[in-house]
């Protein structure tokens, strides 16, 4: 029988999908999930997003330009540029996500055993992007003690070696939903100016902020020219996450052109998902509005909330939409498959995803999970109050 890869065999399973399977005999057992772990968003796709794909009069579905489309990379510049962020067509290449847009950036400035600095816990896929590319990750840890805010600067400069290439962000954090501050940002610049190395800025999450806190972006800082790369995309911020539309970011001339070759190396990004994303970026302020309103009372509601449950710790996010939650448990890998093959509450159970998966470093996060509150308040009331039930059902 043929080998797997070592490679292949490295790679770590999602912490937000490995349940999947659980969820799923739930659900044939008739029991209704709430489902936390994923941060699929329940808010309605702008209507001129699903319009534009319901109007093309395309014939002939073509493929598109491997950097993207002119027109939807041209419109971009135009709504960067209300985010205080000036950049023009040729420093954007269009991606099939920011999944791709992160693969691309670190397949274009990486080698094979190169490392990188990455504050964790972090968004879970950022583990298997770096086993596929070959590259070590240097983890910092954050602590809910702390709202898992930027680690101090001189942690930082413990970790560089000749091999490291880059720090990574994700900005608001997935999964703390931590924001970085302008001084936070403005401390990262300093280190990657003094050593040569790439900032990279995973801002997907930038129009969701709270409690009247604004969104720095590391491209406001033209002094990294050189060095700074935004990853972006349009999956939350429409609630379009099936569209599969990202970007990379960057003045740096060289990086672009290289991503481009990995651009050209799976062709095009989809044509009908760049029609539904230029359409989108005509999304009024509005929506924005009502979104972060819905969204800051659905954070409210769940602190509140969790804080009420005896021995639970609970993060305070001012950003994207998850939180993490320190449980009075040993392994919350146990405790969520338990909650779907064990436990019910009138008919009812959530899922949670393991915040084991969302850090480099070994046995941190075996008690936490990742929360997305992207469910309508009622929903949250009742997934809370089955978390309380469940918690105390599991201790006895």
């Amino acid at each position: 029988m043929p080998n797997i890869s070592i490679k292949g065999k490295s790679m770590p399973e999602s912490p937000i999908r490995k349940l999947v399977p659980y969820a799923e005999d739930a659900k044939k057992r008739g029991i209704k999930v709430f489902q936390l772990n994923i941060g699929q968003p329940d808010i309605e796709t702008p209507i001129q997003a699903i319009q534009a794909v319901k109007n093309s009069k395309i014939k002939v579905l073509a493929y598109s330009r491997s950097e993207g489309s002119e027109n939807y990379r041209k419109k971009l510049t135009e709504y960067y540029s209300k985010k205080s962020i000036t950049v023009n067509r040729n420093d954007i290449i269009v991606t099939t996500g920011a999944s791709e847009a992160l693969f691309f950036t670190l397949g274009s400035i990486m080698d094979p055993g190169d490392e990188i600095i990455i504050p964790e816990p972090f968004y879970a896929n950022y583990n298997g992007f770096s086993v596929a590319n070959g590259i070590k990750i240097l983890p910092i840890t954050s602590t809910i003690d702390d709202n898992f805010s930027l680690p101090k600067i001189s942690e930082f400069k413990k970790l560089i070696t000749p091999k490291t290439k880059a720090i990574l962000i994700c900005n608001p954090n997935n999964p703390t939903g931590y924001l970085y501050s302008k001084d936070e940002i403005k401390k990262l610049v300093e280190i990657v100016k003094e050593y040569d190395l790439f900032l990279i800025a995973d801002e997907v999450y930038r129009e969701f902020t709270y409690d009247g806190c604004k969104h720095y972006s590391i491209m406001e800082e033209e002094s990294i020219n050189q060095n700074a790369i935004m990853i972006d995309s349009v999956s939350k911020r429409y609630s379009m996450c099936g569209a599969r539309i990202g970007c990379v970011v960057s003045r740096n001339k060289e990086l672009i052109k290289t991503v481009l070759k990995f651009a050209q190396a799976r062709l095009s990004p989809p044509t009908f998902a760049q029609i539904a994303s230029l359409a989108a970026l005509d999304t009024p302020e509005k929506y924005f509005n009502d979104v972060i309103e819905e969204y800051e009372k659905r954070r409210n509601l769940l602190i509140n909330q969790l804080n009420k449950i005896p021995g639970i710790k609970v993060s305070n996010p001012k950003g994207a939409f998850y939180c993490i939650v320190e449980l009075p448990v040993d392994d919350s890998n146990d405790f969520a498959r338990w909650l779907l093959e064990s436990f019910t509450l009138n008919g009812q159970t959530v899922m949670v995803a393991p915040a084991q998966g969302f850090y480099s470093s070994k046995d941190i996060g075996k008690n936490q999970i990742r929360i997305a509150y992207v469910l309508n308040e009622k929903d949250l009331i009742s997934a809370i109050n089955i978390l309380k039930e469940a918690l105390i059902k599991y201790h006895n």
